[in-house]
């Protein structure tokens, strides 16, 4: 069952310590499948763990978060070769795709490679909901700032661009990113940007920016635009998930 319009979950969260397994998914993860308005089977879910070089272990660590949760969940790696004949027919059987963390700007060259960015945009088109979390939140907008080149961020611009913003991860964990953010976008070198604390998420219908959800209570996400050479930052309260 699509999603009624193109959907985009993008995150700074999804996964949480777990209880019986190592990790388990938390609540941003769960709104993703709610999002695509599956029921009455269990939500197929396609893990795409390109941006760290799809570790086996790590996907080993979602099989047991997903036999949890309940979701039928599945793999598309690239390394070292598509693991699926038809990427495109996988992906568009999918009700939603999670994109992990890591490099994005690795995880853009893999996937422009296998053609992935125009794969993604049909599927999204199509009603499959995007989702993922930093890399795999960055991927969808204009570009950011990143860790990919070094310990030192730097910014990126030549992301997918499927939403017409600039994009902000881990906002209040990593002490360069705010600043970062506001120099690019003072700058020019980024558009508007929407950005999220650890454990929150921007939902998109189309390329409109519909709510901010949180996992973690009292977490926050902004909308930072250029005002002049300086840039003006807006709180966006998101509505707790619980």
């Amino acid at each position: 069952m699509p999603a009624k319009e193109p959907t985009i979950l993008a995150t700074s969260g999804g996964v949480r310590p777990g209880h019986r397994s190592r990790v388990e998914f938390n609540s941003l993860l769960h709104h993703a499948v709610e999002l695509s308005g599956v029921s009455g089977r269990a939500p197929r879910l396609s893990h795409l763990g390109t941006a760290s070089g799809d570790q086996r272990w790590w996907a080993g660590e979602l099989n047991e978060a997903a036999g949890v949760a309940g979701f039928q969940l599945s793999h598309l790696n690239l390394f070292t070769m598509p693991s699926v004949d038809d990427i495109e027919a996988y992906l568009l059987e999918q009700d939603v795709i999670w994109v992990g963390g890591g490099s994005v700007v690795n995880l853009l060259a893999v996937w422009r490679a296998h053609g992935l960015n125009d794969i993604l945009h049909r599927v999204w088109q199509a009603g499959v909901v995007l989702s993922g979390v930093s890399a795999g939140s960055i991927c969808w907008f204009q570009g950011g700032a990143t860790d990919s080149f070094g310990p030192h961020l730097r910014g990126v611009n030549d992301a997918l661009g499927f939403l017409p913003y600039g994009n902000g991860v881990h906002y209040d964990s990593e002490a360069e990113r705010r600043p970062l953010i506001h120099q690019l976008v003072a700058a020019g070198e980024l558009p508007e940007t929407h950005c999220t604390d650890d454990g929150v998420g921007l939902v998109y219908r189309g390329t409109e920016l519909i709510e901010a959800v949180s996992e973690v209570a009292g977490k926050g996400a902004y909308r930072v635009t250029r005002n002049g050479n300086s840039v003006l930052e807006e709180r966006l309260e998101p509505r707790f998930l619980g």
